[in-house]
């Protein structure tokens, strides 16, 4: 009789969890980048039809700044609330809550006749969007490793490149085929469809499903002496607390400029440039698709040239986006293929130390066990820039539609301050005091 042989329990076992952690791993990148993908669809379509609400509302730039500054408010304290709410019941609940909620009101936006519903249902909206980030970006912090988060990090931050510009190409084109309200109800329909993949992919943490954490060791750079005193993070300390309010003051200029361009670019296509509504629409995508280059260059440098240190590739890019901006300020108010090329190297050159700070720089400064307490607050700072913009935006334009010099300026000017920034995070990153 043949005895077949046996193989040790042990073995099996770590073979079956390796699988599963596999499969788990795959589900939460799928589930959460289509989660972040698929808000953008409801947030992004009021600006693309603004131009619309104008003609056929007659809601002018400052109405359409105002409504849009109610959104942006309700985001950034959104952001801060998602956050400590996330914390307390798990990022399945808050994004399952928020998709819901958000859907929801772009389906009552369908139906709005009048500035005062968009404004209540657009503050809404705003806290519901608001937990998207920290949300998903808590939940990628316990499925991934350190020393893998630049390159997991910079393709799973295309979701907003890809979503922004699949949300804006939909919107442009359901707006010709059918009106802007049809626009609002198709958006709601495709959050719907992600609403249930969301529930039926998603999973917290490895722990929910029985398997192990992941190990979340800081890795010491050896760049600089001093850097390999950096210890672990091991509480919400003070020289963490300062890395994160820098983080968050730096990224108020970044959401400044990518919210100015993504707010109103359709509008001054259409309203400056006299661009057709659908066609205005379809050329706004490419700030969100050269970001997505941007982000997928900027993962890999990270990681892979240098070592997992992001301050110094998003500087580099930050340099770029400050010469982009100049060029949209000394060209790009004056000729439609100017502004385009000015347009797409601003998206590429600043998508990559966006994702960077705010994505995999959130996860490294906090660890794990703070990821999303960080992403939290420096996603609420950053909303705070986006808030500023409608208002100063579209002032800017109310005061003279003819005239967007004055508007690419004050781009240029943030752009300068939050490469000063970057820089003096840079140098932190270089003496060890944060994990950058």
């Amino acid at each position: 009789m043949t005895v077949a042989p046996i193989i040790p329990a042990p073995a099996l076992t770590l073979s079956h969890d390796a699988a599963m952690l596999r499969a788990f791993r795959i589900r939460a990148f799928v589930s959460t980048w289509c989660s972040y993908a698929g808000f953008y669809f409801c947030r992004k379509t009021f600006y693309v039809v603004k131009g619309d609400l104008t003609q056929e509302l007659g809601l002018d730039a400052h109405t359409l700044a105002n409504i849009g500054l109610v959104y942006l408010v309700a985001y950034a304290v959104g952001e801060f609330n998602a956050a400590a709410i996330g914390s307390r019941i798990g990022a399945r609940r808050l994004l399952l809550a928020g998709m819901g909620i958000s859907l929801a009101c772009n389906a009552v936006f369908g139906f709005a006749n009048n500035a005062w519903t968009f404004m209540a249902f657009m503050a809404l909206n705003g806290l519901a969007q608001a937990t998207g980030w920290s949300g998903n970006v808590g939940t990628m912090a316990n499925w991934f490793r350190q020393a893998e988060r630049g390159r997991v990090m910079g393709v799973w931050a295309t979701c907003y490149q890809i979503g922004g510009a699949l949300a804006k190409g939909f919107a442009a084109f359901i707006l010709g085929v059918a009106g802007w309200r049809y626009s609002f109800w198709a958006a709601s329909l495709v959050l719907t469809g992600v609403w249930f993949l969301f529930y039926a992919l998603q999973r917290n943490r490895p722990e929910d499903v029985g398997l192990a954490p992941i190990s979340d060791t800081v890795t010491p750079r050896d760049d600089t002496p001093q850097a390999s005193a950096a210890a672990p993070v091991t509480g919400f300390n003070r020289p963490l607390l300062v890395t994160i309010l820098m983080m968050g003051s730096f990224y108020f200029f970044i959401k400044f400029i990518r919210y100015a361009l993504w707010s109103w670019t359709p509008y001054f296509l259409q309203l400056s440039f006299g661009l057709a509504h659908d066609n205005a629409g379809y050329f706004s995508t490419l700030f969100d698709l050269f970001g997505f280059v941007g982000v997928l260059a900027a993962g890999w440098a990270s990681d892979r040239l240098f070592q997992g240190r992001r301050a110094a590739v998003a500087f580099m890019m930050m340099v770029g986006l400050f010469a982009s901006t100049v060029m949209l300020y000394v060209a790009g108010a004056h000729a439609l293929v100017a502004f385009g090329i000015a347009y797409s190297l601003t998206g590429f050159m600043l998508y990559g130390p966006d994702s960077l700070i705010s994505g995999a720089g959130a996860i490294d400064v906090g660890s794990r066990k703070y990821a999303l307490a960080a992403a939290g607050i420096i996603n609420g700072m950053g909303s705070v820039g986006s808030a500023v913009q409608e208002l100063v935006i579209g002032n800017l334009f109310q005061e003279d539609p003819s005239d967007l010099t004055r508007i690419f300026l004050v781009l240029v000017l943030s752009a300068a301050i939050a490469t000063a920034l970057l820089a003096l995070l840079w140098r932190r990153a270089r003496l060890g005091l944060c994990n950058l």
